[in-house]
């Protein structure tokens, strides 16, 4: 069940900013037990329970970055490993009844500019404030300045509504098909639960990591 936040009547912080606070509290717990139990482990004995999974995770976001990004680039590992593990349990928790963040622009926004600050802050430390800026807006066509702020003006807002727009979608086509299809769309509702939230909630989150890992190796190339 959804909780909001209220004082005097007024609404302080909506369900769906509730729940982005539960979900990164449920994932710091996981992941500060996690590294507790890795750096108790035995490293000469496979690794059971959640040591397993805290390797495996962190062996398939590195092979993700490494694929994409190449293995010089495997530093931006920890940011795509804690996008991909916010966004996916974020889009997920539809399934046991609780409203997705990301069916908030606040979430979907704050997400976009702090991915679109770490792709800046990466260019700027690599190639220097100078030549990032001279790449990014100039480039090898100087009077495409007003075009190449537009562009970078845009990616955020583009970032943000893709994933706001898709999971929101989704949350609405089955509220509306439950209140017109009432008890008879119980039967649908798994099937319906199945694509917006597992297939299309994970689709998402990878489109989000993939175009933060083009747009930071392009920032840094």
């Amino acid at each position: 069940m959804d909780i909001s936040l209220y004082y005097n009547g007024e609404v302080l912080l909506r369900s769906s900013l509730v729940n982005s606070v539960l979900v990164v509290l449920v994932l710091s717990i996981i992941f500060i037990i996690g590294g507790l139990k890795v750096k108790k482990a035995d490293p000469s004995k496979p690794p059971k329970g959640i040591v397993f999974f805290m390797e495996l995770f962190v062996t398939l976001t590195e092979g993700f970055v490494s694929a994409v990004m190449g293995e010089k680039h495997l530093g931006f590992s920890p940011y795509i490993g804690m996008l991909a593990s916010y966004l996916a349990v974020a889009n997920l928790i539809g399934l046991i009844g609780l409203t997705p963040p990301t069916t908030d622009y606040n979430v979907t926004l704050a997400l976009a500019l702090m991915t679109i600050t770490v792709i800046a802050v990466s260019g700027i430390r690599v190639k220097g404030i100078g030549k990032y800026l001279k790449d990014t807006y100039l480039g090898t066509i100087p009077f495409l300045l007003p075009l190449n702020i537009i562009s970078e003006i845009s990616r955020p807002i583009s970032l943000s509504f893709r994933l706001f727009g898709n999971i929101l979608s989704g949350a609405i086509i089955i509220a509306l098909f439950s209140g017109f299809a009432g008890w008879f769309s119980i039967p649908f509702l798994p099937f319906l639960n199945v694509y917006f939230d597992i297939f299309a909630g994970l689709i998402q989150t990878l489109i989000f990591c993939m175009l933060t890992m083009v747009w930071s190796q392009g920032a840094m190339d």
